[in-house]
């Protein structure tokens, strides 16, 4: 039996977020029956069993500790610690320990020999360039820095969900010649189980003002990049009737910024609807876009890029690498240059329904070929159980 611990998502049942939804379906769809995950799990006090099973994982609770953000940290740290005691209670052999993300890199080295001691390995998955996002301050993106060097050096193998960012590790940490093995992030193909007239979804559209094939979306976290003044800027330029629906968590001083600097309050078909949690009517409203469009330019696969290719017929992405290595020629593409964008949704209204359609099923082909979930967790049993 192999043990593979996971530490770094908040937990299963995942609620929202990348490192959730992949352990997640990691679980949901294993198909080894040689494999047992151990996944830590979040909680801010423990209430009740402190162990539990979900989808044949072992999962285990930790407590956040007080110390605002740098409670992540020690998150991670706690859930190696116990990761570790386990091991040794349960003279479990050949363990992995799989951390998700680079937060504890100045403090991994110790972890790490204690890992080896016991026969066991460290795998990390670095991410994308957590020090380059502009929401951290000088001080935490040189921390971030550090700590993913501290993470790559340590490691005995580093899971990269992007080919850009296995290129970046092994060029820019190339002293310590880091062991890599690229397995993509995932996405759900099946479409949403709600059907066109349904009440859930009807009622949303209505509420926001929007009708089926009669907006333009995009879901993400509201951060600068991932270019929201752009898009904005962009679209109040544009010549579309189409409103622009954006699903986000909306920040009041970065909201505040935003109107100041495009003035969006001044054009009705910007639309700030706020957040979806309901799954299927996400997919919904995903599938009824007229068009996606994605601004990310700060990390490896993004999982709202997946899903958007998955679910929406048109995508309009920012051209960088991360965005065409995994689209290819199933979507249009857009420079940060003034006028660009508009000029792509000028060219998008003017698509005939055989052209939506071809980008339709070139995106679709893209995720069901490469990216299933089915397809993913394979690749990851096969890692585990060291069959490639």
């Amino acid at each position: 039996m192999q043990h593979v611990f996971i530490v770094g998502s908040k937990g299963i049942p995942a609620r929202y977020g990348g490192y959730e939804t992949f352990v997640d379906k990691l679980v949901e769809h294993q198909s080894s029956s040689q494999i047992k995950y151990h996944v830590a799990c979040a909680v801010d006090a423990i209430d009740g069993a402190s162990e539990f099973e979900y989808n044949g994982a072992h999962c285990f609770k930790i407590e956040w500790r007080p110390l605002g953000s740098a409670r992540a940290i020690t998150y991670d740290i706690d859930g190696i610690r116990w990761s570790i005691n386990y091991i040794k209670q349960h003279s479990i052999e050949r363990p992995i320990i799989y951390v998700l993300a680079c937060r504890i890199g100045p403090f991994i080295g110790t972890l790490a020999k204690q890992i080896h001691q016991l026969g066991g390995l460290l795998y990390v998955n670095p991410d994308g360039h957590e020090w380059l996002r502009a929401k951290w301050s000088l001080p935490i993106r040189k921390y971030w820095k550090l700590s993913e060097r501290g993470m790559v050096k340590h490691s005995d193998l580093l899971i990269c969900d992007s080919k850009n960012i296995e290129r970046y590790i092994r060029s820019e940490y190339s002293v310590f010649s880091p062991k890599t093995k690229y397995i993509a992030y995932g996405a759900d193909i099946h479409k949403s189980r709600l059907r066109d007239d349904d009440p859930c979804f009807v009622s949303w559209l209505a509420e926001k003002g929007l009708a089926p094939n009669g907006y333009y979306l995009v879901v993400g976290r509201f951060v600068p990049e991932n270019n929201y003044e752009t898009m904005i800027r962009e679209f109040m330029s544009s010549e579309t009737s189409r409103s622009f629906a954006l699903i986000t968590d909306t920040e009041e001083s970065f909201l505040e910024r935003l109107q100041g600097k495009t003035g969006f309050l001044s054009d009705p078909r910007i639309k700030f609807v706020g957040t979806v949690y309901d799954q299927e009517l996400l997919k919904k409203i995903r599938e009824c876009a007229f068009a996606y469009l994605h601004g990310h330019e700060v990390g490896g696969t993004n999982p709202s890029l997946l899903e958007a290719l998955a679910s929406t017929r048109l995508n309009l992405l920012l051209n960088i690498g991360f965005n065409r290595e995994v689209a290819e020629d199933s979507a249009l593409y857009w420079t940060k240059d003034n006028g660009s964008l508009r000029k792509t949704i000028g060219i998008a209204e003017r698509l005939d329904e055989i052209s939506i359609r071809r980008f339709d099923e070139k995106s679709t082909l893209v995720i069901s070929e490469r990216y299933s979930w089915r397809f993913i967790v394979a690749e990851y049993e096969n890692l585990f159980l060291k069959k490639k």
